[in-house]
C-alpha cells in the first residue's frame, strides 16, 4: 500500500516541528535543539549557556511612539520631592510613552513594580496590580511618572545603592527625586537590565525580591544560591492599557 503525496506531506508537517515545553531549555551557547516555546511562553536568557521557556514571558510589541519620537526619548521633566503622595498620580490607565513593569514567574507572577508608599520616595517593590507604577528608561535612568494627566511632568528616579547587602551579592533599589549615579538601566528586549563599569554580572536581568517584596539587583548567578527569604526574578515591561493580574 502506498501513501498519497498529500498524506505524506501532512505527516511530515506534523512531525517536523515541536515547540519547547514550559520551563524547558530553549537556547544557550552550543544549544542545538528547538528554540521556539509554546504559545504564551517566551525564551528567557538565564545565562550564556542556558535559556528557559517561561510561561507569560512571550514577547510583546514595543510601545507606540509619542508623536514622531520613540518612547525612550520621553523628556524626564523636573523631579519634585514626593515624600507624601499627592493626588491620584498617573492613575490606572497607562500614559503615553510609559510602561508597566512586572514579574512573569512564580512566586511573583504578574506582580508589578511600584514604590512603597505608592507615588513616593522609598524602596522599589513588586506588588499588587492595582498599585502598579508607570515607568520608562530615559538616557540610562529608570524613571517613574508620579504626576496626574494634564499636570506638569513629575518623576522619581530609581537609585541603585553602591553598598552591597544580602549575602554581599545584592544592591538595594530605591526611588528618589535625585538621578541615579551608579550604573545605567536599559531594556534587554522586554526585560529590565542594569549594568555598571567594573561590575561583572552573569545575568544583567537578574533581580531578587525579598522580605516586604523589596527589590534588589542580583549580582550573582540567576537561580543559584538564592538568599533565604528571597526569590529570583526577571522583570519585563508590559504595555497593555491597564495593568492586570
Amino acid at each position: 500500500m502506498h501513501c498519497s503525496t498529500s498524506a505524506l506531506l501532512t505527516l511530515l508537517a506534523g512531525t517536523a516541528y515541536a515547540a519547547v515545553g514550559d520551563w524547558q531549555q530553549c537556547g544557550g551557547k552550543n544549544w542545538s535543539g528547538e528554540t521556539t516555546c509554546n504559545a504564551g511562553a517566551g525564551c528567557v536568557k538565564i545565562n550564556e549557556y542556558y535559556s528557559q521557556c517561561q510561561p507569560g514571558a512571550a514577547p510583546v510589541p514595543l510601545p507606540e511612539p509619542i508623536s514622531s519620537a520613540k518612547p525612550t526619548t520621553v523628556s524626564p521633566g523636573t523631579p519634585v520631592v514626593t515624600t507624601t503622595p499627592s493626588g491620584t498620580g498617573p492613575g490606572r490607565t497607562l500614559q503615553s510613552g510609559y510602561l508597566w513593569i512586572r514579574g512573569v514567574a512564580a512566586p511573583n507572577f504578574h506582580k508589578y513594580m511600584q514604590t512603597s508608599p505608592i507615588l513616593s520616595t522609598g524602596p522599589a517593590v513588586l506588588g499588587d496590580y492595582t498599585k502598579a507604577g508607570q515607568f520608562q528608561v530615559v538616557s540610562g535612568q529608570l524613571v517613574q511618572l508620579v504626576s496626574a494627566p494634564g499636570e506638569p511632568v513629575k518623576l522619581l528616579y530609581a537609585n541603585v545603592s553602591e553598598e552591597r547587602s544580602i549575602n554581599d551579592m545584592s544592591l538595594a533599589v530605591t526611588f528618589s527625586e535625585s538621578k541615579n549615579t551608579y550604573g545605567t538601566f536599559a531594556w534587554g528586549g522586554d526585560d529590565l537590565q542594569w549594568s555598571a563599569a567594573g561590575v561583572n554580572r552573569p545575568n544583567k536581568s537578574a533581580w531578587y525580591v525579598c522580605t516586604g517584596q523589596k527589590m534588589y539587583i542580583n549580582l550573582g548567578n540567576y537561580l543559584y544560591q538564592t538568599p533565604s527569604g528571597c526569590a529570583d526574578q526577571t522583570i519585563h515591561y508590559y504595555n497593555d492599557k491597564t495593568a492586570n493580574n
